[in-house]
C-alpha cells in the first residue's frame, strides 16, 4: 500500500460536519448545492452523505493557531454563503429536533453506494462530528502511536460530548452521536495493529473479498490514513464554539508528540482489554465530564476531570515546543465551564425551547464579531 508517512511530522488538519438550516425555522435544509459554487475556499468546503451537511476542512496547517484562523475563516465564509440563500449554519453532534427521515442523500456515487451497502443505518447517520489529522513521517511509528492512542479515545469522547438530544428529546448521554455512529460497521475502537505490514495485509484481505473499497472505509476512532501521511482522529462531536475545536486540536497534537517520543524512546505499545476501553468508550458519551472511567493500568474508576488534569501536566511541555500552550488551555475552559453538551442541557433546561436552543448553536457557530 502506497504510503505518504514522510513528515513534516506534527502537522494539524481539522475537518469539521456543520449543518445546513433554514435561517428563519433553524429546521435542517436539503440545501448544500447553495452553499457550493466558485470563489474563495470553495474546494475546503465540501458536501457529505446528507444535502443538509457540509464539511469544512483546513489545509495541513505547521500549528493550531495557524489552523485555527484558517477554520475561523472557512465558518465565515460558509456562513456567509448560507445567509445569502437564506440560510444558516450551525454546529452540534446531533441537531436537537431533526428527523432523518426527511434528509436527501447527495447526488455522489460513494454515497448512494453506502445507502445501497448499508441501508437503514447508513440513512439514519444524522450526526456531525470533528476529526483532526496529525502529520507523521514512518509507518511503523504512525501504527505504534494509532496503538497508543487507543487508551486516550474516551477521555477525548467525553471533552468533547456535545450532543445531548436527538429527534426533540434529551437522550440522557453527553453524546448521543456516538452509539447512533456505532450502527456502522467498522466504527470505534480500532484492532491493535503489529506493525505496518499488519495494518496492510488487514485492508488488503477485506479489500480483496470486496467488503471495501479501501482503508477510509474504516471509520474507527483512530485510523492511520496513508495518502494524507497523517493519524486521524475521528472519536469527538462538533464543536459548537471554534476554541473548543482548537482546544481538542492542540490536546491531540500533544498528544501525538507525546506518544511519538515515547515510542522513539523504547516505550511500551499498549494492549489493555478491549472490553475495559469499550466500557469506557460508552461511560464517556453517557456521561461526559461526569464519566468515571476505569483506569487501563489499575482497573479503578476515576473521574474524567481528574484524567484530564494529570493528561494536561503531561502535555505541557510538548504544547509550549509546537506553541499551542495558548489553546491547549481551552480544555481548562471546558472543565471549568462546562463542554458543549453541558451548556445545551443548560439552555434547554430553562424553557424547554428548541428552537431557541438551535438559535443558540447557530450564534455561538459563526458569531458576526468573531468570538
Amino acid at each position: 500500500m502506497e504510503h505518504h508517512f514522510t513528515g513534516p511530522r506534527y502537522t494539524v488538519g481539522i475537518e469539521e460536519e456543520l449543518m445546513i438550516l433554514d435561517a428563519d425555522s433553524l429546521d435542517l435544509a436539503s440545501a448544500i448545492d447553495a452553499i457550493l459554487g466558485d470563489g474563495p475556499a470553495s474546494e475546503q468546503i465540501k458536501p457529505e452523505l446528507l444535502e443538509s451537511v457540509l464539511e469544512i476542512a483546513t489545509s495541513p496547517c505547521a500549528s493550531v493557531a495557524e489552523a485555527g484562523a484558517e477554520l475561523a475563516g472557512l465558518r465565515a465564509e460558509a456562513s456567509a454563503r448560507a445567509r445569502r440563500a437564506g440560510l444558516a449554519i450551525g454546529a452540534s453532534g446531533t441537531h436537537p429536533f431533526a428527523r432523518w427521515e426527511d434528509q436527501r442523500v447527495v447526488s455522489d456515487d460513494r454515497y448512494r453506494g453506502l445507502i445501497r451497502s448499508l441501508g437503514f443505518v447508513a440513512r439514519q447517520e444524522l450526526v456531525f462530528g470533528m476529526h483532526v489529522h496529525i502529520g507523521m513521517a514512518d509507518p511503523e511509528e504512525t501504527i505504534a502511536v494509532a496503538n497508543n492512542l487507543r487508551p486516550h479515545v474516551p477521555l477525548l469522547i467525553a471533552l468533547g460530548a456535545n450532543s445531548p438530544l436527538w429527534r426533540g428529546e434529551p437522550t440522557g448521554l453527553a453524546s448521543s452521536r456516538v452509539p447512533i455512529f456505532r450502527a456502522f460497521p467498522r466504527v470505534g475502537l480500532p484492532p491493535r495493529f503489529d506493525g505496518w505490514a499488519d495494518f496492510e495485509r488487514r485492508v488488503e484481505m477485506l479489500a480483496e473479498a470486496d467488503v471495501i473499497g479501501d482503508y477510509t472505509y474504516l471509520w474507527y476512532d483512530v485510523r492511520p490514513h496513508p495518502r494524507l501521511g497523517t493519524i486521524e482522529i475521528r472519536a469527538m462531536d462538533s464543536q459548537t464554539r471554534v476554541e473548543h475545536t482548537l482546544a481538542l486540536a492542540a490536546l491531540v497534537q500533544s498528544l501525538v508528540k507525546l506518544l511519538t517520543e515515547e515510542f522513539q524512546a523504547g516505550g511500551e505499545i499498549l494492549d489493555p482489554p478491549w472490553e475495559l476501553l469499550d466500557e469506557n468508550r460508552w461511560l464517556a458519551a453517557r456521561h461526559g465530564l461526569e464519566a468515571d472511567l476505569l483506569d487501563p493500568l489499575t482497573g479503578r474508576r476515576r473521574g474524567v476531570r481528574e484524567l484530564t488534569e494529570e493528561l494536561l501536566e503531561r502535555l505541557g511541555p510538548h504544547a509550549a515546543e509546537l506553541g499551542c500552550t495558548a489553546q491547549l488551555e481551552g480544555v481548562r475552559d471546558l472543565l471549568r465551564a462546562g463542554n458543549g453538551a453541558l451548556r445545551q442541557q443548560m439552555v434547554f433546561e430553562a424553557n424547554h425551547d428548541l428552537r431557541e436552543l438551535m438559535g443558540e448553536i447557530v450564534a455561538r457557530t459563526a458569531p458576526a464579531d468573531g468570538r
